[in-house]
């Protein structure tokens, strides 16, 4: 019997392990990719009595091409600042 455990970490409110004999190391890339598993402290493939950790490889798999940001108005972001700071001053 193979299946995979998901070590979720939620930081304070502690961690989760997603264990599902079911699923298949594609549907783990898949939920990975989509965003459904976030947060992953580590990956483990369990196949008969030997343990592996899969975490590396899973998120390599798994992972989106990079897309360049849209170009950031510098300026704008300064001037948005420079406005909400002088909210803040005392008249």
């Amino acid at each position: 019997m193979q299946y995979f455990v998901v070590m979720i970490d939620y930081g304070r409110r502690g961690r989760e392990a997603i264990v599902d004999p079911e699923i298949t190391r594609r549907e783990v890339i898949s939920r990975v990719a989509s965003g459904e598993y976030r947060s992953i402290s580590f990956i483990h493939e369990i196949a008969e009595s030997s343990v592996e950790d899969v975490t590396e490889a899973i998120l390599t798999e798994a992972a989106l091409p990079q897309i360049p940001p849209d170009d950031i108005d510098l300026q704008a972001i300064r001037l948005d600042h420079a406005r909400d700071l002088r909210k803040h001053e005392r008249t």
